[in-house]
């Protein structure tokens, strides 16, 4: 079994920055693929970020230049590092593992940006 525990959410005014932490426990040999997804109220949950084993990344469009995502395999833990945060990035942030064949989620974590 395979647990994912976030940490990180806050309240944060726009143009403020947030870093956001998933760490993996559990039985694990090697985590291919980590991502953080967000869902907003009344919208569907949506890809933000991933990463690789090989350390190729993806963004959302509306995240480039803001966001970064890293990871630290061996501490089986994936970041977010969020900058230039704006009132639309306000939503319950997930992060995502793929351990073996099985997909993973961890409990969500909510970003307010604010003023």
């Amino acid at each position: 079994q395979v647990q994912l525990v976030e940490s990180g959410g806050g309240l944060v005014q726009p143009g403020g920055s947030l870093r956001l932490s998933c760490a993996a426990s559990g039985t694990i040999f090697s985590i291919y693929r980590m991502a953080w997804y967000r869902q907003a109220p009344g919208k569907q949950r949506e890809l933000v970020a991933s990463i690789t084993t090989g350390r190729s990344t993806d963004y959302a469009d509306s995240v480039k230049a803001r966001f970064t995502i890293s990871r630290l395999n061996a501490k089986n833990t994936v970041y977010l590092q969020m900058n230039s945060l704006k009132p639309e990035d306000t939503a319950v942030y997930y992060c995502n593992m793929e351990v073996g064949s099985r997909a993973y989620w961890g409990q969500g974590t909510q970003v307010t940006v604010s003023s």
